[in-house]
């Protein structure tokens, strides 16, 4: 269905990039929360994956692998995002940040709280791919061709990651 919206979206049709905008935004952002952890940065860091697959959609290769590619914008967007706030932050001293958790059915608050600072302490491209493959229930190809990683890498990923998330909360219990 994805390859139609595109053909049309790259022929100028505003209304089938809506209609990609609304079949992914909520996992997008989804996504961006989870692995980048910024309620707020990822409403942003999404807008502008999203302007930019608006403007770049001519240089997608395969119209049915767009799930994939603007979830790499935004993967790359956000790392470009914490890296310029961080930069930011030592210039001006300033090493508040604001989170606001989003809400997972079935867990307490301090459940997400814990599962928020064990995610918080993977690696960036570990956390990815973590939020992509087991937050999301993406393939670990899906998510290689998302982050740009070789599939073996994303696998070593997923299963580190999970193992340290086990470990971490399986101590806070």
């Amino acid at each position: 269905m994805d390859a139609a919206l595109v053909r049309a979206a790259r022929d100028g049709s505003q209304a089938a990039f809506a209609r990609l905008v609304d079949r992914h935004q909520q996992a997008l952002r989804s996504f961006l929360r989870r692995s980048h952890g910024h309620w707020v940065d990822a409403d942003d860091v999404a807008q502008d994956a999203f302007v930019a697959a608006w403007t770049g959609l001519r240089r997608l290769k395969d119209d049915a692998g767009f799930r994939p590619w603007l979830f790499g914008i935004a993967h790359r967007k956000a790392l470009s995002a914490a890296r310029s706030g961080q930069r930011a932050a030592r210039r001006g001293g300033q090493w508040v940040e604001a989170r606001d958790l989003e809400t997972s059915a079935g867990l307490a608050p301090e459940d997400r709280l814990a599962l928020e600072k064990a995610l918080s302490a993977l690696p960036a491209d570990q956390r990815a791919a973590v939020a992509l493959c087991l937050g999301e229930g993406w393939s670990h190809a899906e998510a290689a061709e998302t982050l740009g990683l070789p599939l073996g890498t994303v696998k070593s990923h997923v299963t580190r990651g999970r193992d340290r998330l086990l470990a971490e909360l399986g101590a806070c219990s």
